[in-house]
């Protein structure tokens, strides 16, 4: 399915146009500072690229905004009553869709208004792909991003948006059992202060929904989706792991010794006929499978 993008209108006439004669549909908070730098740039070198519009059956405001609100208030605020337009012919859901691929495309965006206009593109019909190749992002990128609005993730997506966390990294949290907020919300403060890492994050969520399913017979149970879980919870919870771990290693590192000097005191003896014909005359002349097979090796 195609999005129209701007770039294909390049062409279109441009007329100055009444700024009170343009309908701006959703108008958006702007940041002081780089609205205070689109007035000076104007002031100074004038409009460098005129703003988009189309027409509409109104007869108060004909034209309707697709591309250009921050030009059209700094004009405003110079004191100016006309601005330079590009009018092309779009019908209104066309309209929408280049100025939802428009905002995605700014280089300077709030992260929500960002996300919704993906949501937005994606109840239009339009797939990771289509969106994709008019914004610019991979379209992995957009399958996440649709997964966390499809469940209700606000706070990771914001988090996602504002660098915080790795989109792959807030998918991983969003996965918790039974979506357990109380969990979700801790593994982030875990991650946002650098607490846990990666994989280090990744093991922690694995014990605590293990742990979760297994009930209280372990140290740290976390079976009560009402139960309240900390950040520290989690780090102390994968400190927890790393300390059994190494002792579970430790301990199989010394069992790997002691068979070693068994396996190794049996070989000797073997090579003693005269202990050996002791142990045959006794039926103790057979081993276990393992040890038969590291004498082999002998």
């Amino acid at each position: 399915m195609e999005i129209y993008s701007l770039e294909s209108n390049s062409n279109a006439p441009v007329s100055m146009i009444p700024i009170e004669h343009i309908e701006i549909l959703n108008p958006r908070d702007r940041n002081e500072k780089v609205f205070a730098e689109i007035v000076e740039s104007i002031r100074t070198v004038g409009l460098k690229k005129p703003i988009t519009v189309t027409k509409i059956s109104n007869r108060n405001r004909p034209y309707q905004l697709i591309c250009g609100e921050g030009r059209i208030q700094a004009f405003k605020q110079l004191g100016a009553t006309e601005i330079p337009a590009r009018i092309i012919d779009v019908n209104k859901e066309e309209a929408l869709i280049m100025s939802l691929v428009e905002n995605i495309a700014r280089r300077q965006h709030r992260a929500m208004e960002f996300l919704s206009c993906i949501e937005r593109l994606s109840d239009l019909g339009y797939d990771k792909h289509a969106i994709s190749k008019k914004t610019g992002l991979v379209p992995e990128y957009i399958q996440g991003i649709l997964t966390l609005l499809k469940n209700g993730e606000e706070r990771l997506l914001y988090a996602v948006e504002q660098k915080k966390i790795p989109l792959s990294v807030a998918l991983n949290i969003s996965k918790t059992a039974d979506n357990n907020s109380n969990i979700q919300i801790a593994l982030q403060e875990a991650y946002e202060s650098g607490d846990l890492k990666g994989h280090q994050l990744l093991q922690a969520k694995r014990v605590i929904e293990r742990r979760q399913l297994v009930g209280k017979n372990l140290s740290y149970a976390l079976n009560s989706r009402t139960s309240k879980i900390s950040a520290n919870d989690v780090v102390k919870t994968y400190q927890k792991e790393v300390e059994r771990l190494h002792n579970f290693v430790k301990r199989a590192n010394h069992t790997q010794q002691v068979l070693a000097f068994i396996t190794g005191a049996i070989s000797h003896l073997k090579k003693d006929e005269n202990f050996f014909n002791l142990l045959r005359a006794e039926s103790l002349d057979t081993l276990p499978q393992y040890l038969e097979v590291q004498l082999a090796d002998k």
